[in-house]
Protein backbone atom coordinates (compact mmCIF):
# COMPACT_ATOMS: atom_id res chain seq x y z
CA UNK A 1 0.00 0.00 0.00
CA UNK A 2 2.69 2.51 0.87
CA UNK A 3 4.40 1.37 -2.42
CA UNK A 4 1.29 2.33 -4.38
CA UNK A 5 1.24 5.78 -2.52
CA UNK A 6 4.65 6.88 -3.12
CA UNK A 7 4.17 5.71 -6.96
CA UNK A 8 1.16 7.57 -7.12
CA UNK A 9 2.90 11.13 -5.56
CA UNK A 10 6.01 10.55 -7.69
CA UNK A 11 3.63 10.71 -10.82
CA UNK A 12 1.33 13.52 -9.61
CA UNK A 13 4.53 15.52 -8.42
CA UNK A 14 5.85 14.48 -12.68
CA UNK A 15 2.96 15.80 -13.70
CA UNK A 16 2.68 18.74 -11.88
CA UNK A 17 6.79 19.68 -12.62
CA UNK A 18 5.53 18.88 -16.70
CA UNK A 19 2.40 20.83 -16.59
CA UNK A 20 4.65 23.76 -15.13
CA UNK A 21 7.03 23.45 -17.67
CA UNK A 22 4.22 23.40 -20.36
CA UNK A 23 3.33 26.67 -18.77
CA UNK A 24 6.38 28.26 -18.16
CA UNK A 25 7.16 27.43 -22.37
CA UNK A 26 3.86 28.64 -23.28
CA UNK A 27 4.37 31.96 -21.43
CA UNK A 28 7.78 32.25 -23.15
CA UNK A 29 6.44 31.59 -26.48
CA UNK A 30 3.86 33.94 -25.95
CA UNK A 31 6.11 37.09 -24.89
CA UNK A 32 8.12 36.22 -27.63
CA UNK A 33 5.41 36.64 -30.26
CA UNK A 34 3.94 39.56 -28.23
CA UNK A 35 6.90 41.60 -28.36
CA UNK A 36 6.96 40.80 -32.29
CA UNK A 37 3.52 41.59 -32.83
CA UNK A 38 4.21 44.41 -31.19
CA UNK A 39 6.74 45.69 -32.91
CA UNK A 40 5.15 44.72 -36.20
CA UNK A 41 2.32 46.65 -35.03
CA UNK A 42 3.41 49.44 -34.01
CA UNK A 43 6.85 50.40 -36.79
CA UNK A 44 4.09 51.20 -39.59
CA UNK A 45 2.57 53.98 -37.23
CA UNK A 46 6.42 55.17 -36.13
CA UNK A 47 8.19 57.78 -37.75
CA UNK A 48 10.37 60.47 -37.59
CA UNK A 49 11.11 61.32 -33.81
CA UNK A 50 10.17 58.36 -32.52
CA UNK A 51 12.62 55.87 -30.72
CA UNK A 52 12.98 52.45 -30.11
CA UNK A 53 15.17 51.22 -26.95
CA UNK A 54 16.29 47.52 -26.77
CA UNK A 55 17.45 47.44 -23.45
CA UNK A 56 19.14 44.94 -21.00
CA UNK A 57 16.86 43.48 -18.06
CA UNK A 58 17.69 46.32 -15.19
CA UNK A 59 16.68 49.13 -17.75
CA UNK A 60 14.02 51.29 -15.44
CA UNK A 61 10.56 51.25 -16.41
CA UNK A 62 10.08 54.91 -17.06
CA UNK A 63 7.12 56.59 -15.94
CA UNK A 64 6.12 59.10 -18.54
CA UNK A 65 2.80 58.23 -20.72
CA UNK A 66 4.43 58.25 -23.71
CA UNK A 67 6.87 55.59 -23.09
CA UNK A 68 5.69 52.14 -23.47
CA UNK A 69 8.05 48.95 -21.99
CA UNK A 70 7.49 45.37 -23.01
CA UNK A 71 9.37 42.59 -21.25
CA UNK A 72 10.67 40.28 -24.36
CA UNK A 73 12.52 37.61 -21.88
CA UNK A 74 14.30 36.80 -25.26
CA UNK A 75 18.33 37.07 -26.06
CA UNK A 76 19.40 41.03 -26.13
CA UNK A 77 21.38 40.16 -29.63
CA UNK A 78 18.40 38.39 -31.06
CA UNK A 79 16.04 41.68 -30.19
CA UNK A 80 18.71 44.17 -31.63
CA UNK A 81 19.01 41.76 -35.02
CA UNK A 82 15.14 41.66 -35.04
CA UNK A 83 14.48 45.32 -34.78
CA UNK A 84 17.23 46.30 -37.11
CA UNK A 85 16.22 43.88 -39.80
CA UNK A 86 12.24 45.73 -39.23
CA UNK A 87 13.73 49.25 -39.49
CA UNK A 88 15.40 48.26 -42.67
CA UNK A 89 12.62 46.88 -44.28
CA UNK A 90 10.34 49.40 -43.33
CA UNK A 91 10.70 51.82 -46.27
CA UNK A 92 9.45 55.15 -44.12
CA UNK A 93 12.19 54.74 -41.61
CA UNK A 94 15.63 54.48 -41.00
CA UNK A 95 17.60 54.39 -37.43
CA UNK A 96 20.13 56.58 -35.82
CA UNK A 97 21.64 54.27 -33.26
CA UNK A 98 22.94 55.26 -29.80
CA UNK A 99 24.91 53.36 -27.39
CA UNK A 100 25.69 54.15 -23.80
CA UNK A 101 29.05 55.78 -23.32
CA UNK A 102 30.04 53.91 -20.02
CA UNK A 103 29.88 50.52 -21.78
CA UNK A 104 33.18 50.65 -23.56
CA UNK A 105 34.54 50.81 -19.80
CA UNK A 106 32.43 48.24 -18.23
CA UNK A 107 35.13 45.66 -16.87
CA UNK A 108 35.24 42.01 -18.16
CA UNK A 109 36.08 41.02 -14.71
CA UNK A 110 32.74 42.95 -12.98
CA UNK A 111 30.91 42.01 -16.28
CA UNK A 112 31.45 38.63 -17.15
CA UNK A 113 30.70 38.26 -20.87
CA UNK A 114 31.18 41.96 -21.47
CA UNK A 115 33.82 41.53 -24.40
CA UNK A 116 31.59 38.78 -26.34
CA UNK A 117 28.61 41.21 -26.22
CA UNK A 118 30.51 44.40 -27.33
CA UNK A 119 32.24 41.88 -30.18
CA UNK A 120 28.85 40.30 -31.48
CA UNK A 121 27.07 44.27 -30.80
CA UNK A 122 30.04 45.66 -32.97
CA UNK A 123 29.69 42.97 -36.10
CA UNK A 124 25.95 43.39 -35.78
CA UNK A 125 26.45 47.49 -36.04
CA UNK A 126 28.60 47.49 -38.84
CA UNK A 127 28.35 50.11 -40.94
CA UNK A 128 25.78 51.94 -38.83
CA UNK A 129 28.08 54.40 -37.37
CA UNK A 130 26.55 54.39 -33.56
CA UNK A 131 26.83 57.45 -31.60
CA UNK A 132 27.97 56.61 -27.90
CA UNK A 133 26.03 59.35 -25.27
CA UNK A 134 26.42 59.24 -21.45
CA UNK A 135 23.55 56.71 -20.31
CA UNK A 136 22.04 59.69 -18.01
CA UNK A 137 21.89 61.99 -21.54
CA UNK A 138 20.31 59.17 -23.57
CA UNK A 139 17.92 58.74 -20.83
CA UNK A 140 16.97 62.59 -20.89
CA UNK A 141 16.57 62.64 -24.83
CA UNK A 142 13.76 59.37 -24.30
CA UNK A 143 11.90 61.91 -21.42
CA UNK A 144 12.31 64.47 -23.55
CA UNK A 145 10.89 62.91 -26.45
CA UNK A 146 8.20 61.17 -25.25
CA UNK A 147 6.59 64.26 -24.15
CA UNK A 148 5.75 64.49 -27.73
CA UNK A 149 6.44 61.57 -29.37
CA UNK A 150 6.06 57.60 -28.25
CA UNK A 151 8.84 55.69 -27.18
CA UNK A 152 8.86 51.80 -27.49
CA UNK A 153 10.75 50.14 -25.04
CA UNK A 154 11.92 45.89 -25.22
CA UNK A 155 13.43 44.74 -22.44
CA UNK A 156 15.65 41.89 -23.05
CA UNK A 157 16.87 38.98 -20.41
CA UNK A 158 20.63 40.68 -20.85
CA UNK A 159 21.81 41.11 -17.50
CA UNK A 160 24.96 43.23 -18.38
CA UNK A 161 25.52 46.88 -17.48
CA UNK A 162 24.65 49.48 -20.14
CA UNK A 163 24.11 47.31 -22.82
CA UNK A 164 20.92 49.05 -24.25
CA UNK A 165 20.69 49.61 -28.06
CA UNK A 166 18.27 53.36 -28.44
CA UNK A 167 17.14 53.48 -32.54
CA UNK A 168 16.17 57.04 -32.74
CA UNK A 169 13.81 56.60 -35.89
CA UNK A 170 14.57 59.23 -38.80
CA UNK A 171 13.05 59.89 -42.07
CA UNK A 172 13.80 56.39 -44.39
CA UNK A 173 12.99 58.91 -47.54
CA UNK A 174 14.56 62.02 -47.19
CA UNK A 175 17.88 62.63 -45.65
CA UNK A 176 19.96 64.99 -43.44
CA UNK A 177 21.84 66.59 -47.07
CA UNK A 178 18.60 67.13 -48.50
CA UNK A 179 16.81 68.51 -45.75
CA UNK A 180 19.85 71.24 -45.59
CA UNK A 181 19.38 71.70 -49.38
CA UNK A 182 15.62 72.49 -48.71
CA UNK A 183 16.29 74.62 -46.08
CA UNK A 184 18.75 77.24 -48.05
CA UNK A 185 16.60 77.40 -51.08
CA UNK A 186 13.83 78.77 -48.38
CA UNK A 187 16.15 81.38 -46.64
CA UNK A 188 17.55 81.94 -50.45
CA UNK A 189 13.54 82.66 -51.33
CA UNK A 190 12.61 84.70 -48.20
CA UNK A 191 15.70 87.27 -48.36
CA UNK A 192 14.96 90.51 -49.44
Amino acid sequence: MQKAITEKTKAAAFGAVLAAATLWAGCAANRDTNWRSKLAAELPVLGHRNWIIVADSAYPAQSRPGIETIATGSDQIQVVKAVLKAVDDAAHVRANVYLDAEMQFVSPQDAPGIEHYRSQLSALLAGRAPESLPHEDLIAKLDDAAKMFRVLILKTDLTMPYTSVFLELDCGYWNPDAERKMREAIRQAVRP
